[in-house]
């Protein structure tokens, strides 16, 4: 069931909306130079170097990449949300090569812009994506090697803009069944890159790690805690983890579902408990990683690689499922995740800026095309919306477009698609029937 949510406490809503933090609040630093800003800097300090996970695909294949006045179009938005780092996943496509080359022409046009990439390089067993029966884990993609030479080619290029490589992503997590390898793979690759760090190949500030699941680094089931992961948390500068909430409010809904005692409250407060709860899962997943890390006499940063939530699904996250998506649920995680960020010094390259539509094409209102604050008509969605009243994105464009407001700006329409949680009775009732 849906409910209009149009009448109901706009108290609540008007609180939110002043406190909420969109985008990221940029603080003045004592040190303007940019030029040896590193990797350590950046991720140990998220007010001043909000980050988000990012790709300029436009199109619904991946063949029509991003060109470089797309990308220019990109970053100056991303700027003005004030967004100083952005995550990539991988280089054997072109559009990495040419955001960096864009940001490198940006930064000669105008000193004072800023920003840095954490660069990933894609890592596949051997077999994926191809049609022999099996894959091999503990084996590399022939193409690997290559993914790995030209990151650290990029990597010496634009040592002023790449302050980050990631190894791999989600490549150790088992439900990744097409090309997940074993950790011995990813940690032979840090190991090569470090290497050319020591032997002065590459800047001795680049920092290396994975990008993966929290379950991947230790913090889930123990079937991950192999003696290669172990020297992996030891060979890596820092650990990059991915908690997603939203998946789980279908996958592991023990967080999600309305509790006993609260049928009594408000439509918004019921949605207010279950987004709470939501932070506490992600933050808990977080510091199972920290807790397995500690477990083995390590100590360093832990960062969150990604994390994020949609604002469509007609699947299982949608009203025929665990009724999670919408841009106000969105925009809720987005204010609640980057608060505990700064108030933590834990920084969080959230999934995702814009929208993209090559990610699930045979199903256009499918979940994975619509975790960008940002959508494919240039709209800002909720999350969004009071930068542009405050008009942050005033004479930029996409694609030709302005940046506007999803739903016209108009909050009594875009609360008419929220809903109210299941309750836990209702979510054990649909488990029961999928099983």
């Amino acid at each position: 069931m849906k409910y209009s949510l149009t009448h109901h406490s706009f108290s609540f809503l008007i609180l939110l909306g002043s406190v909420l933090i969109i985008g990221c609040n940029n603080q003045p630093r004592e040190n303007s130079d940019t030029t040896n800003v590193t990797a350590e800097e950046i991720l140990q300090d998220p007010v001043a170097y909000p980050a988000i996970s990012y790709s300029g695909y436009r199109e619904i294949t991946r063949d029509s990449v991003p060109s470089i006045g797309e990308l220019k179009e990109d970053m100056k938005i991303l700027s003005a949300m004030g967004i100083k780092m952005v995550r990539t996943y991988n280089v054997y496509l072109d559009a990495v090569p040419r955001l960096l080359k864009a940001i490198r022409e940006m930064k000669a046009d105008g000193p004072d812009f800023e920003m840095y990439v954490m660069m990933g390089a894609w890592i596949d067993a051997k077999n994926a994506w191809t049609d022999e029966p099996e894959r091999i884990r503990d084996e590399d993609s022939p193409r690997n090697a290559e993914e790995i030479d030209r990151a650290a080619a990029l990597a010496r290029e634009y040592p002023d803009i790449v302050k980050i490589i990631a190894v791999g992503n989600e490549a150790m997590v088992h439900w990744q069944t097409e090309y997940y390898v074993e950790p011995g793979i990813i940690l032979r690759w840090v190991d090569h890159l470090q290497g050319l760090k020591e032997s002065g190949e590459l800047p001795e500030t680049l920092w290396i790690t994975s990008s993966d699941n929290f379950a991947s680094w230790g913090g889930g089931d123990p079937a991950y805690h192999k003696e290669d992961l172990n020297k992996l948390i030891e060979a890596v500068d820092y650990i990059s983890m991915h908690t997603y909430p939203m998946h789980d409010t279908h996958y592991n809904p023990v967080f999600w579902g309305l509790r006993d005692g609260e049928e009594d409250r408000s439509d918004m407060e019921k949605i207010e408990a279950a987004m709470q709860r939501s932070l506490d899962y992600a933050i808990s997943q977080y510091q199972s990683v920290v807790d397995y890390m500690e477990s083995l006499g390590v100590s360093k940063q832990v960062h969150i690689g990604e994390t994020g939530w949609a604002t469509v699904s007609n699947g299982y996250y949608g009203d025929d499922g665990s009724k999670a998506t919408d841009e106000f649920k969105s925009a809720r995680f987005h204010e609640m995740i980057r608060e505990w960020s700064e108030e933590n010094d834990v920084s969080v390259f959230y999934f995702e800026a814009f929208d993209e539509k090559w990610k699930d094409a045979e199903n256009q209102q499918g979940s994975e095309n619509h975790f960008g604050l940002i959508n494919l008509q240039s709209q800002a969605k909720y999350a969004l919306w009071d930068k542009v009243d405050a008009g942050a994105f005033e004479g930029l464009t996409r694609d030709g477009m302005p940046i506007t407001k999803t739903f016209g700006g108009d909050i009594d329409s875009l609360m008419k698609t929220v809903s109210v949680p299941p309750t836990n009775e209702e979510i054990q009732t649909r488990v029961s029937g999928e099983n």
